[in-house]
């Protein structure tokens, strides 16, 4: 242990410079900057929106902007896997800092693990930064010594900067479930997510350029090289290698795919049809991490996000991964539906869930909310045959979009998950659009997500029992046991412990 301890002691003196936004002179003059200014024109002081369901646009348009890009990329993730995309993207960033471009990275710590010297590498090169939240020195190589690390540092290291977001030039931003792995872009094998971003340009992009900044300053934030001391060129041994992977794979089905599925796209097209609206940009206090307990509702990203969205007069659909309620939560939905608000909530099933045990706390919740009037969907871990799926490309999926659609003219993309995690301990970030174009696209995408091939609708049956009704074969069914198997009906039982409820 003591060895540990001056492993973590013994840090590098590297430099930490303050960072600033782009002037906006200075993001006007890139390319991107006057595509931005060109699309916003006919729609003066109004933020564009448009929403990148498929995982394939999604990775597509993150390598088109680290191309396009002229002064500036900074990217914020919660965790980074190695894969396809990974790769390539570093690869990417790599290339762009070669020609001068100021790459910027802010991943959190714990999604960091085993990744040390091959960020430290990237962040040897002079136009690239690496900084790591809410780090520890010691424990970093494998997910079990960091937690072991972590543990007498319990209260404030369970905590995670849950946030992602990409800005390009200060001009375009993308912010919503995905973080860095090849889950998130339909390319891996055999399962993939169903995830959600938003991109934006306009007014809003300040504002959520400024939340990096506060983030990339604040005092959890520290350089890689700090933990994992790397040589000054250690960047070109991993371009090179990164140079020979992405030429060894460069006909890979994925990335055979892709070009296929882009041959005929327009040349001048950066995205596709963009909705015009009003945008606030929405973000957790970057030192929420250290704060002593669980903090004031008023001082969290959800209790901004309550204030600004209002109550719906009609209704409201919740899109979470894992959705807990809690009893407040569940009262408020309650209410809602039995004054005659139309409820929706789409979530995982217990088969397609990857945390069974936050499911179980949701499981206590499901009487309740459909003896009020609350309609349950929960994805399926695979659709029927033929199915185009959900935006994934893969039969196999599971659910990580976290997106709210109020009425009919508002939305919400983010981070942020529908639990107790979200709203207390993380940090997280997300717009919230007044668009009644977006609203109509996200609603569209939802009624798809709910179709008996892809998900089970929740009821219940004459004899009060709670049933599935989904779609086997192209035959309707109806299931009396929940879908999932026994591990997993193990962990779901855990979940239903009623103190773990707070924290999951």
């Amino acid at each position: 242990m003591l060895g540990f301890v001056l492993q973590g002691c013994a840090a590098a003196p590297v430099p930490r410079e303050h960072g600033a936004p782009l002037a906006p002179a200075e993001s006007e003059a890139t390319w991107l900057g006057q595509w931005a200014r060109l699309s916003a024109s006919p729609h003066p002081g109004k933020s564009g929106f448009t929403l990148l369901s498929s995982g394939q646009d999604a990775f597509s348009l993150r390598v088109l902007l680290s191309e396009q890009v002229d002064r500036r990329l900074d990217i914020q993730t919660y965790l980074m896997g190695d894969g396809l995309t990974t790769r390539l993207l570093l690869h990417r960033l790599l290339r762009a800092a070669d020609r001068g471009v100021e790459v910027r990275l802010l991943i959190d710590d714990m999604g960091a693990v085993g990744q040390g010297a091959q960020l430290a590498a990237l962040a040897s090169h002079p136009n690239i930064q690496v900084r790591v939240y809410n780090a520890i020195g010691i424990g970093r190589d494998t997910l079990i010594g960091r937690v072991l690390a972590s543990v007498p540092q319990a209260t404030r290291q369970h905590r995670r900067m849950h946030n992602k977001l990409w800005i390009a030039d200060g001009a375009l931003a993308i912010v919503g479930g995905r973080n860095l792995g090849d889950e998130y872009y339909s390319a891996s094998e055999p399962r993939n997510f169903t995830d959600l971003d938003l991109l934006v340009l306009g007014p809003v992009v300040e504002p959520l350029s400024r939340s990096f900044h506060l983030y990339w300053n604040h005092g959890l934030a520290q350089p890689i090289g700090r933990y994992h001391p790397a040589a000054d060129e250690a960047w070109r041994d991993l371009k090179a290698s990164l140079d020979d992977w992405v030429e060894a794979n460069a006909d890979s089905p994925y990335f055979a795919d892709l070009r296929r599925r882009y041959a005929d796209a327009e040349q001048e097209t950066l995205v596709g049809r963009l909705h015009w609206g009003e945008g606030v940009a929405l973000w957790d206090p970057p030192g929420k991490p250290a704060w002593r307990g669980r903090p004031e509702l008023a001082r969290t990203m959800a209790g901004d996000l309550l204030e600004h969205a209002g109550e719906p007069s009609d209704r409201l659909v919740i899109v979470s991964a894992y959705f807990v309620p809690g009893e407040r939560g569940t009262q408020r939905l309650q209410r809602l539906a039995e004054t005659g608000i139309e409820v929706e909530v789409f979530t995982n099933s217990l088969e397609a869930t990857d945390v069974p045990v936050v499911h179980g706390a949701y499981q206590v919740r499901r009487g309740a909310l459909l003896d009020s009037g609350v309609a349950l969907y929960e994805m399926r871990a695979e659709s029927e045959p033929d199915n185009d799926g959900f935006g994934v490309g893969s039969s196999a999926s599971a659910l990580h979009i976290k997106a709210l659609a109020i009425d009919d003219d508002r939305v919400f993309v983010g981070s942020a998950n529908a639990d107790p995690r979200s709203v207390w301990w993380n940090t997280e970030v997300g717009v919230l659009a007044t668009s009644s174009g977006l609203a109509g696209e996200l609603q569209a995408l939802v009624e798809t997500g709910k179709a008996p091939a892809l998900s089970y609708r929740v009821e219940r049956d004459d004899q009060g029992r709670l049933t599935w009704q989904t779609m086997q074969q192209g035959e309707t069914v109806s299931l009396v046991r929940e879908p999932g198997g026994f591990w997993r009906r193990l962990g779901a039982r855990l979940g239903r412990i009623g103190w773990l409820e707070p924290w999951l």
